[in-house]
């Protein structure tokens, strides 16, 4: 059980990379305006918070690699 909270940690964790970099991308381009990037910006916080949290539930499920 713990296996799926860990591969969606990972997924989740590469969701915020995804996020990250398409708001890197629109902050050097100038396309995006100000709301948008306060949005990318929350969308990122959401999805680092969801991969921790997730995380953090495997490595409880699991017992903490012992």
């Amino acid at each position: 059980m713990g296996d799926w909270f860990f591969y969606l940690g990972i997924a989740a964790a590469l969701a915020t990379l995804g996020v990250l970099m398409f708001g890197i991308g629109g902050f050097g381009t100038g396309r995006m305006t100000a709301k948008t990037q306060n949005r990318m910006m929350r969308y990122r916080i959401i999805a680092q918070a969801a991969a921790v949290g997730l995380l953090l539930i495997a490595f409880l499920v699991t017992g903490g690699g012992k």
